[in-house]
């Protein structure tokens, strides 16, 4: 039996790669082992030449792997997409966010709104922005903090709004998740995985990259509240 293929990803994907990976291994594939770890910190053990054979992250993450020669050129395969969401603790009012307009009408309602390190965060910061608001709610944004998702912060009181990947919030208990953001503001991440530069399977992290991307991969990204590429 060889060795289980070593990845790392961010933890957006840390559910529906699980499922993924005991679906690959059930039919006949190379074991699997992939922690699942803040993306900021994943990419900085991949800069750092860590013994591994696979990355998956935000593609904009892996597009700086492959730049910087820290993933193998041309192994880059787009297997998800994921889309942010919105929460506000379990019994709270649950405020319309249908349109652009409600959005913004509960965002500068919210006394503290949560927010991740992550893909979706800088992209909300980047929404407040073209909205104009960014001085008036700076004084209520709360970063979550390294192993405290976003969804954990709305259910201890300490956001009123929360907003992180859908599929990070699913599972929280503590929570209610209103929905996705609307149409014309969705924030949506496309996640890539890559083979990382020095792993001596890159066939096989190929063959598992390919499986991800799959139409046979489809239902578990969708029961994770994802969809396929």
């Amino acid at each position: 039996m060889p060795p289980p293929l070593r990845g790392i990803s961010s933890m957006a994907t840390r559910q529906v790669l699980a499922d993924l990976a005991t679906a690959w291994q059930a039919a006949g594939g190379q074991p699997v082992a992939i922690e699942s770890v803040g993306g900021v910190d994943a990419a900085r053990r991949v800069q750092a030449g860590e013994a591994l054979d696979m990355v998956l992250l935000a593609s904009d993450a892996i597009d700086k792997l492959l730049a910087d020669g820290h993933a193998v050129a041309g192994s880059k395969v787009d297997w998800v997409r994921s889309s942010t969401a919105v929460a506000v603790p379990e019994g709270a009012a649950l405020p319309n966010i249908g349109s652009e307009a409600a959005l913004q009408a509960a965002v500068l309602a919210a006394p503290r709104i949560g927010y991740s390190t992550g893909p979706s965060g800088t992209a909300l910061l980047r929404l407040f922005e073209q909205w104009g608001m960014t001085a008036q709610l700076q004084p209520r944004l709360v970063q979550a903090r390294p192993g405290v998702p976003v969804g954990q912060l709305v259910a201890q009181g300490e956001a009123a709004l929360g907003f992180q990947q859908l599929s990070e919030l699913l599972h929280v208990p503590g929570i209610t998740v209103l929905g996705t953001l609307p149409p014309a503001v969705a924030i949506d991440t496309v996640f890539s995985g890559a083979v990382v530069t020095g792993s001596p399977a890159p066939g096989a992290v190929r063959d598992f990259l390919a499986f991800l991307a799959s139409a046979q991969a489809a239902p578990a990204k969708q029961r994770q509240g994802m969809q396929p590429v």
